[in-house]
């Protein structure tokens, strides 16, 4: 076994890697760009060396960098992770060459089913059904509009190297596919180094269905059933789920035996998926096969209980699988949440910044609830626009499917994470969607479901009650404290008031409590809307989470202070809140509504990024739908259109300006 590794990667995939090798009595060494030189997986590692500046392509990219890495320590081997050199056949070769082994496949598995077109030209020629397309590599928007048309609308335009989501865009028809292929070539030379695309057809209303494998290099290969990957914002995987609720053990076997045929074929020797586009009716197709750890490896080793990075090390240093494929059963169900720097309010776009506040749940089995979040971030740490804009994986398993969305949702709602805009809020709400609680997917779920983008969730009563009897319960709490602060004369007197009115964003809502009641802890009986719940709690002012018991559920609500009031957010409900009296109330129902300031004369910049791209003149007329500008955050270029017809007045950025949110880029007249 190896006395040192070290692992050519940063965030959270570097920190699961270290924590694994920890364990195995293994010294680890981490690399570090400029922009991750306080990151975590540099403190937690056993060495840390610098690699470059913040640009991947002049640091986690750059072989010569990570192999004089390995002899400036003394690592004898190499884990790439997952994205930047992960997938390219000259990094393990190149590590060979120095007597370094690389903790993945050989790199001629690499070659044959890493790249999608060969991939898929293997798997071909292997007899496997693939999705219709052209496996050849396209040149041209020319080219590309025709081979699209031969192929038959919508058609998916690929990068062939790489994975994630980048350099993969979706056209409908004619006049999408050349900005489409423009787009792709450039997202994926920036994340890959590669710009090569094809282009397949799009299978309308499909699922996600993916088959880990796990070989060695004496030539076993097991698969450890199948992971759900269907919930998708713009090709990248948003919810990931084990064991898959569409699935039947006769299916699931037909993957399984069909991608472990694939990958004796290819001498496949680590840990791989391959994926497959499925239908409603349990039919599926072979999309690819990426020859590394993926994301959304946690679901996977907790209804298996077999750690996958131990087991690539173990592979990797030669020892035989120690698991045969009798000896892979399903436990229970795991959902997997990508908490993302995305603001959801703002069509997912990046949000950068600093983690003000960074407290996840506590992680743990309890009750028969497991709950896990695989991170690279602390409190104070930075989210760069660098790189991927993952913060966590928050993973919850339970002996059913409901049990672990449940929990989730629970996690999800006791997720402190303040400074930046996560995407919480869209992924608590999800988990009450109930064509999501029903497994009724496919990988449109998003679109179909909030085509006009996130707003929050619909509040219904049951959410403006707990919303209420939270914010009560917090002011009866800092009422309490304050009539007991220290200095103070003495506690108010005379009659105990029962009756409040909790305003919940412009709805104001009666709330009754009884006289008498013990506030620290708070015990109490609590009336709204003509039912009376028990409510419990052990809140204590300044706690961004409200923990307590309402009617016996336990409930987490989000807290933070705002100008006269209290912002509270639960289950994707966000409203702000404010306590007060009956007599206040009748007079603030009346107060009238400030209105926001008209920004349609301004193209302002959505979230934190560079521009690459202005595509208009001062004085030029404009049509609704036309490309404006084009502003890259996170390794993802995003388009920004026109709305309405107009013409430019001013502009007031250039390419290479780095904007903050909202800042202007463009004045119309």
């Amino acid at each position: 076994m190896f006395s040192k590794i070290l692992i050519a990667n940063r965030g959270e995939i570097a920190c699961r890697v270290i924590k694994t090798a920890r364990r195995m009595g293994i010294k680890t060494v981490a690399v570090f760009s400029d922009a991750d030189r306080d990151a975590l997986h540099v403190e937690m590692a056993d060495e840390a060396v610098h690699i470059g500046p913040p640009q991947a392509a002049q640091s986690y990219l750059v072989i010569d960098k990570i192999i004089a890495a390995c002899k400036q320590t003394g690592a004898e081997a190499v884990h790439p992770g997952y994205g930047f050199l992960s997938e390219r056949a000259a990094f393990p070769r190149a590590l060979a060459a120095e007597g370094i082994v690389f903790i993945g496949p050989n790199p001629d598995a690499i070659d044959a089913m890493g790249d999608k077109i060969q991939s898929k030209i293997f798997a071909d020629r292997a007899g496997v059904s693939t999705v219709p397309g052209n496996l050849g590599v396209i040149e041209s928007p020319e080219e590309a509009v025709v081979v699209a048309r031969d192929i038959g609308f919508p058609v998916m335009i690929k990068a062939s190297a790489g994975g994630g989501g980048k350099g993969m865009r979706i056209a409908w028809d004619a006049s999408e596919v050349a900005d489409g292929f423009a787009r792709a070539k450039s997202e994926a030379a920036s994340s890959f180094g590669d710009d090569r695309v094809f282009i397949e057809k799009f299978i309308v209303n499909p699922r996600h269905i993916e088959i880990q494998l796990l070989g060695d290099k004496h030539g076993n290969v097991i698969y450890l059933n199948e992971r759900e990957c269907s919930i998708q914002r713009r090709n990248q995987k948003v919810i990931e789920e084990a064991p898959s609720p569409l699935l039947d053990e006769a299916t699931r076997r037909a993957m399984g035996e069909q991608s472990v045929a694939l990958a004796k074929a290819v001498g496949y020797d680590s840990a791989g998926t391959v994926e497959f586009v499925a239908g409603q009716d349990k039919s599926f197709f072979f999309l690819e096969m990426n020859t590394r750890l993926q994301v959304e490896h946690p679901v996977t080793e907790l209804i298996t209980g077999i750690d996958l990075v131990e087991q690539m090390i173990r592979v990797a240093a030669g020892e035989k699988l120690s698991i045969t494929q009798a000896d892979v059963k399903i436990d229970g169900w795991a959902v997997e949440s990508r908490v993302y720097a995305e603001d959801p309010y703002r069509s997912f776009l990046p949000s950068t910044g600093r983690l003000v506040k960074y407290r996840p749940p506590a992680e743990g089995v309890k009750d028969g609830i497991t709950v896990r979040n695989d991170t690279g971030v602390v409190e104070g740490s930075e989210i760069s626009m660098f790189y991927d804009p993952m913060i966590a994986k928050l993973v919850t398993h339970g002996p059913t499917r409901l049990a672990a969305i449940d929990a989730q949702a629970e996690a999800l709602d006791s997720f402190v994470i303040d400074g930046i805009q996560p995407n919480i809020p869209f992924l608590t709400a999800l988990m009450q969607h109930e064509r999501w609680r029903a497994g009724n997917l496919s990988t449109g779920f998003i679109k179909e479901e909030y085509p006009d983008g996130f707003t929050g969730r619909a509040t219904d009563e049951e959410t403006r009650a707990v919303l209420a009897i939270a914010a009560l319960s917090m002011d009866l709490i800092r009422r309490e404290r304050l009539e007991h602060h220290t200095g103070r004369l003495r506690p108010a007197s005379g009659k105990w008031r029962t009756d409040y009115v909790v305003r919940l964003d412009r709805e104001h809502i009666p709330v009754t409590v009884p006289e008498g009641y013990a506030a620290v802890p708070l015990e109490i009986d609590v009336t709204i809307a003509g039912r009376t719940l028990t409510v419990t709690s052990e809140w204590r002012p300044g706690e961004p989470v409200w923990i307590g018991s309402v009617g016996g559920d336990t409930v987490a609500v989000q807290a933070r202070p705002a100008p006269g009031g209290t912002l509270l957010a639960w289950r994707g409900v966000t409203t702000f809140s404010r306590v007060m009296t009956p007599e206040v109330a009748a007079l603030d129902a009346l107060m009238p509504v400030k209105q926001p300031p008209d920004l349609s004369k301004y193209l302002l910049c959505p979230m934190p990024g560079l521009v690459v791209s202005i595509s208009v003149a001062e004085g030029q007329e404009v049509k609704a739908g036309e490309t404006l500008a084009v502003v890259e955050a996170m390794k993802m270029e995003n388009v920004l259109r026109a709305e309405r017809d107009g013409t430019v007045s001013a502009i007031k950025a250039k390419p290479g300006d780095s904007l903050a949110v909202d800042a202007v880029i463009l004045e119309f007249a």
